[in-house]
């Protein structure tokens, strides 16, 4: 089933989670570890990312460097195909512009299409490391909404080899990022809601948004989409606090703000396991209200760990 048709049918606001695919050498228990204690409260559907190839040097016994380019987190459309066999949850993969040719990307479509995944996140992704900016692969797109166009072309049986006889139509449903406090390569909040915009015009039928630790800013965020003429569901992201190093790492990583209250809570703890639960209360303080609001769902970022999402998610859903 579509995320879209998820989210139209819903009576109350879905529980949704994603997860990253195990490290190189890893098994998939790793993932159905994270995902059975979530399955009390009925996610429709999982995100899986993706992770794009990095580059690692070797020194080699004469001193020198060896540059390689390695993937540490393969298997996204395998979990995905795991994840709807075993618990018949429909899985939504990451699709990147960042080391995808227009044909790996279409490749990659028709591999899910035959797998029976029906709904994928479009995103650039992110730059490679010792990279400045982002750099497009040769052949491939420099903006989500290139990709995002790509797809909707074939939902309408539109391939890159025109003269393929017998097309078949896939059946994607497209989700988008948002980002509340900005993208932070954006020159400014309304040039950063056009580019929403643009990617809602080529065929998105939902937004995700980047995660954030105070709510005026979603709530924000949503009125300005609105006010520009974006009407497709807005999920909010959300990432509890787990540790002291989350003060530097998430806003760093991520660009976002953290509330001062949530900053001197952090600060006055004496360990992560203090840390720990001021995240889940300050996470089911984000829901309720988010909840009460009436957003159509509420996406955890778990990042591969469940037990905090776990205990918000019992004193909210």
């Amino acid at each position: 089933m579509k995320v879209i048709d998820h989210l139209t049918n819903a009576k109350e606001t879905i529980f949704s989670f994603e997860i990253l695919p195990p490290l190189k050498g890893q098994n998939i228990e790793h993932i159905f570890n994270s995902i059975d204690p979530l399955l009390d409260f009925n996610p429709p559907f999982v995100n899986v990312t993706y992770h794009r190839e990095e580059v690692v040097y070797k020194r080699l016994d004469n001193g020198l460097l060896e540059q390689k380019v390695v993937k540490k987190r393969p298997g996204t459309v395998g979990i995905c195909a795991a994840i709807q066999n075993k618990y018949k949850i429909d899985a939504v993969p990451h699709i990147l512009c960042g080391g995808f040719s227009k044909e790996d990307t279409e490749n990659a479509l028709i591999d899910l299409a035959f797998l029976g995944i029906e709904n994928v996140l479009a995103l650039r992704g992110d730059s490679l490391k010792g990279e400045t900016y982002f750099v497009p692969e040769k052949q491939g797109h420099t903006y989500a909404k290139d990709l995002v166009k790509q797809i909707k072309d074939m939902n309408e049986g539109i391939y890159l080899d025109e003269e393929l006889q017998n097309k078949t139509p896939t059946n994607f449903s497209i989700g988008v990022a948002g980002y509340p406090e900005k993208h932070f390569e954006a020159p400014s909040l309304n040039n950063d809601m056009q580019r929403l915009k643009e990617k809602v015009e080529a065929g998105a039928d939902y937004v995700t948004t980047q995660l954030f630790f105070d709510n005026q800013k979603y709530f924000d965020f949503v009125d300005r989409a609105r006010a520009a003429g974006i009407t497709v569901p807005i999920i909010p992201g959300i990432k509890p606090v787990a540790t002291k190093r989350h003060l530097s790492v998430l806003p760093h990583f991520f660009h976002v703000d953290m509330p001062d209250e949530l900053i001197s809570a952090i600060a006055a703890c004496k360990d992560n396991k203090a840390v720990r639960q001021v995240g889940i209360e300050w996470g089911i303080q984000q829901c309720r209200e988010l909840k009460e609001a009436g957003v159509p769902a509420i996406h955890f970022y778990s990042m591969g760990k469940v037990d905090n999402v776990q205990k918000i998610a019992e004193a909210v859903f």
